[in-house]
């Protein structure tokens, strides 16, 4: 699949973390980008990245963020996470997007993705802090469905893993603290067929604030 091929690339943007501005011909290329927040969030949490993307040459019409409500299940999420990505798709004229997710959005994506046609239409999916295989954490918010999902050993987790845990032809990534308080264990964040990467020790809330993290998910779905 095309993500093993582009595993080597990814790893030597990362290394030599590229602070060059896309090319007027990169820019032409590139997908429109669609930004998914996690629990007890909003659209504004992305705030500090949508400033860089903009800085980096990237045009408001390139960047979507959405609020929903986040103490619902995942796969309510997903479904309205579908209705945003056609939304994009038909307002900007392009056949994919990206979509670059925070912590529990990682899981309304990848149940887009895997079960309500996201392959089609995913090009990079990028999974920040993302609560891919559960936290024991998730039993101190445990009344909400969304939090719920969240438990070790869930049965929306099991769906979700069951199989191939990057379905498709797209490109997946994701970025791991090696000391998030929220991700309990810090390997749950990982893929089973993406390019994983160790960003060190960060907070939860950092890791979609952070400038070097920012640069690694701007190259990789450059």
């Amino acid at each position: 699949m095309r993500r093993f091929i582009r595993t080597a690339i990814v790893a030597t943007l990362v290394a030599t973390a590229s602070l060059v501005a896309p090319s007027s011909a990169a820019a032409a290329a590139r997908n429109p980008v669609v930004f998914v927040h996690g629990l007890s969030s909003s659209a504004s949490t992305w705030n500090a990245w949508i400033g860089k993307f903009k800085a980096d040459g990237y045009q408001s019409s390139e960047l979507h963020t959405w609020s929903y409500d986040w103490k619902q299940s995942n796969a309510t999420t997903a479904a309205k996470l579908q209705t945003k990505v056609q939304e994009v798709l038909a307002a900007t004229g392009a056949t994919k997007v990206d979509i670059v997710a925070h912590s529990m959005g990682a899981l309304s994506s990848r149940w887009y993705i895997k079960n309500y046609g996201g392959t089609a239409t995913v090009d990079d999916f990028v999974s920040v802090a993302g609560v891919n295989h559960g936290t024991d954490v998730a039993v101190f918010c445990s009344f909400y469905k969304s939090c719920r999902e969240m438990l070790l050993g869930s049965s929306f987790l099991d769906s979700l893993n069951s199989g191939d845990e990057t379905p498709g032809s797209l490109s997946y990534a994701t970025l791991r603290s090696t000391c998030d308080a929220l991700i309990n264990p810090d390997s749950s964040a990982k893929l089973d067929g993406a390019v994983n990467i160790s960003v060190g020790c960060k907070s939860h809330t950092d890791m979609n604030d952070d400038s070097s993290n920012y640069t690694k998910v701007r190259d990789f779905i450059a």
